[in-house]
């Protein structure tokens, strides 16, 4: 019952910056983790940025650095904020949340492309 809708995606100049957001229907009880992950043309699918409901926050060494992640739990939303972005970042983000053994639901993903 739970879904998710991503936001902010784009297209960027290197260098630029780009801000996403997920918002994630429904109420959640207890721990989560929501987090932002991306898939480039010809990769898998790799893990940019988590955040706990608690507040930890965990990067891929990628965007170290570069993005910030960052959650307004009382909205149940997650944002990225990417900054001094490079043209492998280029990628369709998704966001989801992990509920544990309430399992994950995954976004529809966003576009971002970084390109002259």
């Amino acid at each position: 019952q739970v879904q998710l809708v991503e936001s902010g995606g784009g297209l960027v100049q290197p260098g630029g910056s780009l801000r996403l957001s997920c918002a994630a229907s429904g109420t959640f009880l207890g721990l989560n983790v929501m987090g932002w992950y991306r898939q480039a043309p010809g990769k898998q699918r790799e893990l940019v940025a988590t955040m706990s409901s608690g507040g930890t926050p965990d990067y891929a060494d990628s965007v170290k650095g570069r993005f910030t992640i960052s959650r307004d739990n009382a909205k149940n939303t997650v944002y990225l904020q990417m900054n001094s972005l490079k043209p492998e970042d280029t990628a369709v983000y998704y966001c989801n949340i992990n509920r544990g053994l309430l399992g994950i639901t995954w976004g529809q993903g966003t576009q971002v492309t970084v390109s002259l």
